[in-house]
């Protein structure tokens, strides 16, 4: 399994990294389109500010701002695996690793469970809900404090949703993922939900 994953990790991001900036920017633009209107009036959502890298790169933390009620972003801690969350005011700083983070009042892990809808990265999303992280376990730790029932949905690029992924008993499968050409797709046991936004 960990072997499996590593090699897998290792194709999805040589793939990543070799994506041009015009690809990327037409991506970003792609999934917050479709993510925005699903997510429309949902109270509470927590997101994550995606990397360069990543689809959703760029406008997406804006996005989603302007049309839920709060909007919350993962900070990594200085020490440890375990995430805290801010909510987005429109202002990101540099945290740890580079990555984007609020710069507002820190929230304790447990403010996971307040999120109506969890918008989780992954490198690739199966169509039974099987999502591969980058292997840190920062969200699989996360993921522990949402509460039940809570819509979990994976971003990823259109060649990552995948027919199959290793998963192992503590991943946490997501409801739904989104792609850049396929929009919102319901996936696992997310394909018998009503299409309806959460928020609707």
């Amino acid at each position: 399994m960990v072997t499996r994953k590593a090699e897998l990790r290792a194709r999805l991001l040589a793939a990543r990294a070799a994506r041009s900036a015009g690809d990327r920017t037409l991506a970003g633009r792609l999934v917050a389109a479709a993510l925005a209107p699903r997510l429309a009036r949902t109270p509470v959502v927590a997101a994550y500010v995606p990397t360069a890298e990543e689809p959703g790169a760029g406008p997406l933390p804006a996005a989603l701002a302007a049309v839920v009620g709060r909007l919350l972003l993962p900070v990594v801690p200085d020490r440890g695996r375990e995430l805290s969350w801010a909510e987005y005011d429109g202002r990101l700083v540099a945290g740890r690793f580079g990555l984007a983070e609020p710069p507002g009042p820190r929230l304790p892990a447990t403010a996971l469970g307040t999120a109506d809808v969890v918008v989780v990265p992954a490198l690739a999303v199966a169509r039974d809900g099987s999502r591969l992280g980058r292997g840190a376990g920062y969200y699989d730790r996360a993921l522990l404090l949402a509460r039940p029932g809570t819509l979990l949905v994976g971003v990823v690029f259109d060649d990552e949703l995948l027919d199959e992924v290793p998963a192992g008993e503590h991943d946490r499968p997501v409801s739904a993922v989104v792609t850049p050409s396929g929009g919102w797709s319901p996936v696992g046991r997310g394909t018998l939900r009503s299409p309806a936004a959460p928020g609707h």
